[in-house]
């Protein structure tokens, strides 16, 4: 049963950019989602002739609106129709501007599937402020950057504080995964590294507000530069490619939980890797960590990356049904108490996670925000420029649990 309260918009939700690569999987998602029938929606987008193709394809009947990402006016007839807004059109520093505005002067809930944290950081100054007077949420990064950095984390110092009564010092996240890249998450890519606001994104605590910061930046806050030997899993480790997007949600959560008195802990820090298992265990870390740094190197470098680009998928295009739902990703979470201590955590899911992942954790988080709203952390007041953690938490993870992912926290273990 639905706590949804009463509202005189026409939809709960509007996918918007929805005949896009990942935009089709959304509709598909919630037309098969057990809460469909509690639920009013509509898909919206650009182009009329392919909102409609989508909608005949996948056999929905559903709502078709129409609004050029830049038409403001367009945008505002959409997003005042609804209470929740998601939205899969990026790049989101070319394509979100408009939307986002929206969604803040009609007070309509808003997610997307971003890991541009220089556009994020527009948003939290232009914005916070008055999303947070008006209960609005505001939730970027809702995808597979950065729901199980962020919502592992939370999970691991709630469990701490809970069931130990200490506070968190430490969590690391290392990743595994296996799957394939779509056009629109390379363009999105692409345009960061052109972007005004790329130099930004070495700073830790971009996110943070000034005055939030828990601590000094210190080496623990550093991104990771080479591999390592990781002596709670035993194993070799080497920097994770989205781990400047993901450290710095994780590290805004915890400044936002101690401005609402619930902190994560006076010290408390977070970094995260990928793992890699034995045999050669140092050999693919090495080669991973210089792959990354070639790779970084080529996005930085615009005449190397347009000889590259035909060769690579385009936008609207992206890995095939099989090697979507043959990938998978697995995210193992280690928590430090302050006394020493320490807890395992694991988010696995099938599916890849630049697709079957993300698609999962964006629309349980628009469906939660819709259809849970007493369920919400912070009650119906709260709002911002928020994180999963801050503006989803629990509620996010039983969604999740009942979808089919494993989101859990093990206990103690010995090292």
């Amino acid at each position: 049963m639905s706590d949804r309260p009463p509202s005189n918009r026409p939809y709960d939700i509007v996918l918007y950019g929805a005949s896009g690569f990942v935009g089709k999987q959304t509709v598909q998602y919630v037309a098969n989602h057990p809460d469909h029938p509690s639920i009013r929606w509509a898909i919206a987008g650009r182009n009329r002739q392919k909102l409609e193709a989508v909608r005949e394809q996948l056999g929905v009947t559903v709502d078709v609106l129409v609004a050029d990402s830049q038409d403001q006016g367009a945008i505002d007839a959409i997003v005042s129709q609804t209470r929740v807004l998601l939205t899969t059109a990026g790049p989101f520093a070319l394509y979100g501007n408009a939307i986002v505005d929206a969604c803040v002067r009609y007070k309509t809930h808003y997610v997307d599937i971003t890991g541009e944290t220089p556009w994020v950081k527009t948003l939290i100054d232009r914005y916070h402020t008055q999303a947070a007077l008006d209960g609005t949420r505001i939730i970027p990064c809702c995808g597979f950057d950065s729901i199980p950095s962020d919502l592992g984390a939370y999970l691991i110092v709630r469990y701490l504080q809970r069931e130990w009564g200490v506070a968190c010092q430490q969590v690391n996240a290392y990743f595994q995964a296996y799957g394939g890249l779509n056009g629109g998450t390379l363009a999105s890519a692409f345009n960061l590294y052109d972007s005004p606001g790329a130099a930004q994104m070495g700073d830790p605590f971009l996110l943070n507000s000034p005055t939030a910061q828990p601590h000094a930046p210190s080496p623990r806050d550093a991104d990771p530069q080479a591999p390592s030997y990781d002596e709670d899993l035993k194993t070799w480790v080497a920097p994770f490619f989205m781990g400047m997007v993901n450290t710095r949600i994780v590290r805004r959560s915890s400044a936002l939980y101690a401005d609402w008195q619930e902190p994560y802990g006076a010290d408390f820090a977070y970094q995260e890797y990928l793992k890699f298992d034995e045999p050669l265990a140092w050999f693919k870390a090495a080669g991973v960590t210089a792959g990354l740094a070639l790779f970084t190197g080529v996005l930085q470098q615009t005449e190397v990356r347009s000889l590259l680009a035909p060769l690579l998928p385009q936008p609207g295009n992206g890995p095939s049904e099989q090697t979507m739902n043959e990938g998978w990703f697995s995210c193992e979470l280690v928590g430090t108490a302050i006394d020493g201590r320490k807890v395992r955590g694991l988010i696995f899911d099938q599916g890849d996670p630049g697709n079957r992942a993300t698609v999962k954790f964006v629309c349980e988080s628009a469906l939660g925000l819709a259809l849970q709203t007493d369920a919400l952390p912070g009650g119906s007041t709260r709002g911002g420029i928020l994180t999963p953690a801050t503006g989803l938490g629990d509620m996010l993870t039983e969604r999740l649990r009942r979808a089919g992912m494993t989101v859990e926290v093990r206990g103690s273990f010995l090292v």
